[in-house]
């Protein structure tokens, strides 16, 4: 009850008082509140994306590195147990050399699209505004980044709805190393909210599925059942990189998210959404 309350956003982010600024608007707000919030010297944690354009995401790129300041986003499925679990298994080589990873974004939520604010946003982008989560899951188990891609997009779901976007894209991204991934943002199909993920390795396959069960192929043998993955999925709560983001901005250690992992994420969305248009392999542009 003694929280400040503001009217104006700008009021909020220029207040001396404050030290952190969460930024939880609607996509299209992201970019001006975020880079006012830097200039104005304040700590940023954002909701994905931090902005709809390259040119845009320059801009804050310039401005956090004039900021001294820390600035992370909500990509939230890092803290997910099952995928930690599955990040420590990669690191120690349980699943061998990974030559595959397929990510899909099930989105399970089509009031929001055709009846919410995303559906006011021209153009709104189903990957940037939800497949981000699996691009940039895609980034933190490979370990490195991908050098192009090449994407398709659809409306078929949504053509008589009044959605000013395309609610289906699909993306293949390559790496240097030889690594594939398939990335998907799926607003379209009647399916309940779920990350699919599909990690394939030379010694395992692991495999998280839309029931809920996850589980670690160790043998090509049809006969050999696979081991089942327990860790609790998704297991996650919007705020829960906060904490750690506060320990960053204290000197305490390094968020989640850092603020090139964070830049990275949105540069390869950016890049499969140009290849969506120009149906052409396209080079991701890292800030």
């Amino acid at each position: 009850p003694a929280a400040r309350r503001y009217t104006q956003a700008d009021d909020l982010i220029d207040d001396p008082r404050l030290d952190i600024v969460v930024v939880a608007s609607q996509d299209d707000d992201h970019y001006r509140q975020i880079l006012r919030a830097l200039e104005a010297r304040r700590h940023v944690f954002a909701e994905k994306p931090l902005c709809l354009q390259h040119e845009q995401l320059i801009n804050i790129e310039r401005a956090w590195r004039g900021s001294g300041r820390r600035l992370s986003t909500n990509t939230i499925l890092r803290r997910s147990a099952r995928f930690r679990w599955l990040r420590e298994a990669i690191l120690a080589g349980r699943l061998g050399r990974v030559c595959l990873i397929e990510a899909d974004y099930v989105y399970g939520r089509w009031e929001k699209i055709v009846e919410g604010w995303r559906g006011g946003i021209p153009d709104y982008s189903v990957m940037l505004g939800g497949g981000i989560h699996m691009v940039d899951m895609v980034l933190w188990l490979a370990g490195e980044r991908p050098v192009d891609v090449s994407a398709a997009r659809g409306d078929v779901g949504s053509r008589a709805s009044g959605f000013m976007g395309h609610d289906l894209v699909t993306a293949v991204v390559r790496f240097e190393s030889g690594l594939v991934a398939r990335v998907g943002a799926n607003f379209a199909s009647v399916h309940p909210h779920y990350h699919g993920l599909g990690v394939h390795g030379t010694a395992a396959t692991f495999e998280n599925t839309p029931t809920g069960d996850a589980w670690l192929w160790t043998s090509r043998d049809p006969h050999q059942p696979p081991e089942p993955v327990t860790a609790a999925y998704p297991g996650v709560s919007k705020g829960d990189l906060i904490p750690a983001f506060v320990d960053g901005v204290l000197g305490r250690g390094e968020p989640d998210v850092t603020e090139p992992e964070a830049f990275a994420a949105v540069s390869v969305c950016l890049a499969i959404d140009r290849a969506a248009v120009t149906r052409q392999t396209e080079q991701v542009q890292y800030v």
